[in-house]
């Protein structure tokens, strides 16, 4: 059975697992990194199948008008069951019908988001990292 909460902490090897069987790109190699990335997080649901974690979205938000989804991840065994579609559900009915929710896809999931109403942006920008240290 899954269940779905809150978290202020998580433990970084499970979070790194999770990241390496999801196939999203992240710094595996850099637990500091990922610890960071956890601890600086203003907002994270997870998935847990008993002890194992098998999703996550974390967050970065103000909780008044925008919210940057920057970590949707779910577990390859448990793609297309919903896991991600439920965590954004959590988020939403966290943050409210006021606060916009934002992210940067994929390629391999450009076709995912739209499936769960997500508008693509025209108007959007980015800088990348000066130093991508994604060792992997």
């Amino acid at each position: 059975m899954i269940t779905y909460g809150k978290r202020t902490e998580l433990n970084t090897i499970d979070v790194i697992r999770l990241f390496e069987s999801s196939g999203i790109v992240r710094p595996f190699s850099q637990p500091s990194r990922i610890k960071e990335m956890i601890l600086n997080s203003d907002l994270i649901y997870t998935a847990w199948n008993e002890d194992q974690l098998i999703g996550i979205a974390r967050c970065v938000t103000d909780f008044s008008y925008c919210c940057y989804l920057s970590d949707l991840a779910v577990h390859r065994d448990y793609q297309s069951r919903k896991v991600g579609a439920t965590l954004i559900e959590h988020v939403e009915k966290e943050l409210g019908a006021e606060v916009s929710l934002i992210l940067l896809a994929s390629d391999t999931a450009m076709d995912y988001y739209p499936k769960i109403d997500f508008n693509k942006a025209e108007n959007a920008y980015i800088k990348k990292r000066k130093i991508d240290s994604l060792v992997i």
